[in-house]
């Protein structure tokens, strides 16, 4: 029988968790207190993976703390969605069959606000 702590997360689970700790804290956080925010068990290393690694995408900033690093986060979890839309897009060479079938699937409600974004953006 397998350990439930041993069961690999799904890809990106952890960052989220996270990345949630840093945009909750109020001030920069070291890797023992984002391990302490999560309260999940891992260890301090693999937290210290999980930031560094976020560090190296670019999507937290860090500074000196003692002979560590403390984390914040370089933008708020919208400005994070948008970096990984762009960042998608950006992959494929055929931009404009990409973006056609995302606006294609959108909501009637978000197909209307984003026209009202491209309209106000226009002007």
């Amino acid at each position: 029988m397998t350990d439930p702590k041993d069961e690999r997360r799904p890809a990106g689970e952890l960052e989220a968790a996270v990345m949630a700790a840093l945009w909750a804290a109020d001030a920069p956080l070291t890797p023992a207190q984002v391990q302490i925010e999560l309260a999940s068990g891992l260890a301090r290393t693999t937290v210290t993976t999980i930031l560094s690694r976020l560090h190296d995408k670019g999507v937290v900033g860090r500074e000196r703390h003692g002979r560590g690093y403390a984390y914040v986060p370089v933008q708020d979890a919208p400005g994070l969605t948008a970096q990984r839309m762009h960042t998608e897009l950006d992959r494929d060479t055929d931009r404009e069959t990409v973006l056609a079938r995302f606006v294609a699937r959108l909501s009637p409600d978000d197909g209307e606000l984003l026209r009202q974004l491209l309209e106000a953006d226009e002007q």
